[in-house]
């Protein structure tokens, strides 16, 4: 549930402040977000878009969407590095989806002389996963939500702010009212009993 504007850090009501005079047109005010908020986001969309060129292009898609969008920001509705994080993480779920229907046109064949060619996949095994492997990884994501079921509450909202948000500790600590070594302690116990619990479901398995 999102938290009050007068309940909010300085740094978020700035934000807020900074978001309603883009809304309005407000370049230098742009800049400033820009530059207040580059390097958080960045780091949002590396964790998904692992390519460092790819992942500077859709920081520039962020921006381009906040610029058209910033009268769309709602302050009822979550404060504006929630609402920032969103966009890069939905920008970089879409680059990796477009990356991965784009067409293939690299050539794997060489000449063999005399009009023959030989095709070097052949030599290869397919990359794509098999069977097994699928089977594997469904059962890792249903050991992994059995696992997630067991933590506590605060521990899976402390998870999903840092690790699904892109949220820092002290971003986690002030969202959830509560202070900042109770927060890394929640994640750092819920990282171990993931562990664990991962390690016993494996174990089960084989």
């Amino acid at each position: 549930m999102a938290t009050s504007p007068q309940d909010w850090t300085e740094r978020s009501r700035e934000l807020a402040a900074v978001l309603s005079r883009v809304a309005l047109g407000d370049r230098a005010a742009f800049a400033t977000l820009y530059q207040r908020t580059s390097s958080h986001l960045l780091g949002v969309v590396l964790r998904i878009q692992k390519d460092r060129a790819q992942a500077e292009d859709v920081l520039q898609e962020v921006y381009v969407n906040v610029w058209r969008a910033a009268q769309g920001f709602d302050a009822t509705l979550s404060q504006p590095l929630t609402w920032l994080t969103s966009i890069a993480r939905n920008r970089a779920i879409d680059s990796l989806r477009r990356r991965q229907s784009e067409p293939q046109t690299v050539s794997t064949s060489v000449g063999l002389g005399d009009d023959d060619e030989h095709d070097m996949l052949q030599d290869f095994a397919s990359p794509d996963a098999g069977p097994l492997d699928l089977l594997g990884q469904a059962a890792d994501a249903r050991a992994l939500q059995g696992c997630m079921k067991a933590l506590s509450g605060e521990q899976q909202q402390s998870l999903a702010l840092a690790f699904y948000q892109g949220l820092s500790h002290a971003e986690v600590a002030d969202h959830l009212k509560q202070p900042l070594g109770t927060v890394k302690s929640w994640v750092r116990r819920a990282l171990i009993s993931l562990r664990g619990c991962l390690e016993r479901a494996h174990g089960t398995a084989t």
